[in-house]
């Protein structure tokens, strides 16, 4: 015979998903928003931003943004959480919009964190080098339709 199994209390699971929801918070999504903030700042006071802005500018436009937004492309292309840090940063400089939020928000997950990915997954299953290349330019094509998409719906 074996032992009855017993269910767990709700307050138990609870409890247990907060613990590892602080755990995620606490040890990826906020060192990779506040590293976010402080390249902002550090952009910002060198002057590298406004220059981020004038190359891009020509590009940005065309979904309606300022060139500053790349920078949210960047980040979020290396980590999600860095581009949800850059975006928040933007927009608290006046950068930003909400409307602006609105056009990148789905880039940010279309293309987020591929940096991380090709170290972690892609090469740890084995994927053909030559193959990597085609699957990034899928995701920011990807990435670059949708905020033509949220342009035009907005």
């Amino acid at each position: 015979m074996s032992a009855p199994q017993s269910n767990p209390v709700i307050t138990d699971v609870f409890v247990e998903g907060a613990r590892k929801g602080w755990s995620i918070a606490t040890s990826s999504t906020l060192p990779n928003v506040v590293m976010a903030f402080i390249i902002i700042k550090a952009l910002e006071i060198t002057g590298a931003l406004k220059g981020l802005g004038l190359i891009f500018a020509p590009l940005m436009g065309l979904f309606g943004l300022p060139g500053e937004a790349a920078a949210v492309l960047i980040g979020g292309w290396m980590s999600m959480g860095g581009g949800i840090g850059v975006v928040i940063g933007l927009f608290d400089k006046g950068i930003l919009t909400g409307e602006h939020l609105a056009i990148l928000a789905p880039a940010i997950y279309l293309m987020g964190s591929q940096v991380q990915y090709l170290g972690r997954i892609l090469g740890v299953i084995g994927t053909r080098a030559t193959r990597i290349p085609l699957m990034i330019g899928i995701s920011v094509i990807n990435a670059f339709l949708a905020m033509l998409l949220m342009r035009i719906i907005l």
